[in-house]
């Protein structure tokens, strides 16, 4: 998840512009200050929106969670997983219900993630 990250993190930090910088340091500010009120401010879309896209993309990886936790660990991929697939204590009901649960959600992240970006592209003209 780290490289997708990377490469909607990286237009932003590159739309900070030298001349905020610069006109931070005359008017005193220090490094974490710059950071604190002009950098992280303007950063915050972008940010907030890189995390609301990993979460939906991490939210449905649910090879990737069997393949580290097996299903000992009870996260909704899992039990999603273990619901459809029919076993002994499958509901697929359940699991449907899960599904649109995740779908749901999903939705919303990539809602707010496209609402965010188009935020922080004003930060880039």
């Amino acid at each position: 998840q780290i490289p997708l990250m990377i490469l909607i993190i990286t237009p932003a930090l590159e739309g900070l512009r030298r001349e905020w910088r610069e006109a931070a340091e005359v008017l005193g500010a220090s490094t974490a200050q710059y950071w604190r009120m002009v950098a992280l401010p303007i950063l915050f879309p972008s940010l907030l929106g890189t995390f609301a896209l990993l979460f939906a993309n991490a939210f449905g990886a649910v090879a990737t969670a069997i393949a580290l936790t097996g299903s000992a660990l009870n996260i909704v991929p899992i039990q999603l997983f273990a619901q459809i697939r029919g076993d002994v204590l499958g509901n697929p009901n359940l699991g449907y219900a899960m599904a649109f649960g995740m779908i749901v959600i999903t939705a919303i992240a990539n809602v707010l993630y496209i609402w965010l970006r188009i935020r922080a592209e004003r930060w880039l003209k």
